[in-house]
């Protein structure tokens, strides 16, 4: 798996300094580039693997996953940004209102938002009757209905200054953090034109153990490792799967997500092996 990671990768970084190639210079153009250099690709690798699974090609399936990498990017700048979590590091580097100005991050993420959605028409993927499904899809997932929303939540409640219980951060990270991951899961059946509940089965139960990941490395990794702030939400006293569960329970259910990750992929036997494996990777990630 870990060699099929990265060599998904490598080229989505280049299809995706492709897909930028032809903008104009200036600020705008260069934060855009700023906020899509490096990062993890997860979200590129589960469009890719999901398309293996019914047989589409890379080709076909890489304007997808550019898109869902450039909406991801586009996401992180507005998280970021001082009016929201109010970061000023990410990926080991200056967050990108840091860099340039909070206009220019915030004009940046617009266009890595509406430039995914352009990357969707691309006739490369298929059918226009996928294409648009795709649309559709990606924009429920990412908005009022998805990880909008799902932000929206967090804001409120830290706004309110009144911890969330355990269903509702469930509820709030199947919106923010799940919804993209879902979207991603599910292309490779939408561009193949099969039934894509199994995945989305898989892709829930993914969404799940990454957000648990991530709380636990919030808490016992280190800035070095994570390239970013940690700690944060301990501080605002902000309520996670950790502070709810404890380290050791919370451990423990980030497992349990990945068994039923694992199980929700049957239908595809030793097919999706790498996905199988990526379902492990996300629970014991050190970034």
């Amino acid at each position: 798996m870990h060699q099929r990671l990265e060599e998904a990768q490598r080229a989505t970084a280049s299809a995706i300094e492709a897909a930028l190639a032809d903008l104009p210079s200036g600020d705008l153009t260069d934060a855009m580039r700023y906020a899509t250099n490096g990062g993890k690709r997860i979200r590129a690798f589960l469009v890719l693997e999901s398309a293996r699974l019914f047989g589409v090609e890379d080709l076909s399936a890489m304007p997808v996953a550019v898109a869902v990498e450039l909406l991801h990017a586009y996401s992180l700048i507005h998280d970021d940004l001082p009016a929201m979590d109010d970061d000023d590091l990410r990926r080991g580097q200056p967050t990108c209102h840091v860099r340039w100005t909070e206009a220019t991050a915030i004009l940046a993420g617009d266009a890595l938002q509406t430039q995914a959605f352009a990357m969707l028409s691309d006739p490369v993927i298929g059918p226009a009757e996928a294409r648009i499904a795709l649309v559709a899809r990606l924009a429920e997932a990412s908005g009022a209905r998805g990880m909008v929303w799902g932000q929206a939540q967090d804001i409120a409640a830290e706004t309110a200054g009144t911890p969330l219980d355990l269903p509702a951060i469930e509820a709030l990270q199947h919106a923010k953090t799940g919804a993209l991951i879902r979207f991603a899961a599910s292309a490779g059946a939408i561009i193949g034109g099969t039934d894509p509940a199994p995945l989305q089965d898989y892709a829930h139960y993914l969404g799940l153990a990454f957000q648990i990941a991530d709380d636990i490395l919030d808490v016992t990794a280190s800035v070095e490792q994570t390239g970013k702030r940690t700690g944060k939400d301990q501080a605002a006293g902000k309520a996670t799967f950790v502070s709810l569960l404890g380290l050791e329970e919370a451990r423990a259910r980030a497992t349990q997500m990945v068994v039923r990750a694992e199980a929700a992929l049957d239908p595809y036997g030793d097919r999706a092996g790498n996905l199988r494996a990526l379902a492990r990777f996300v629970i014991h990630r050190k970034t």
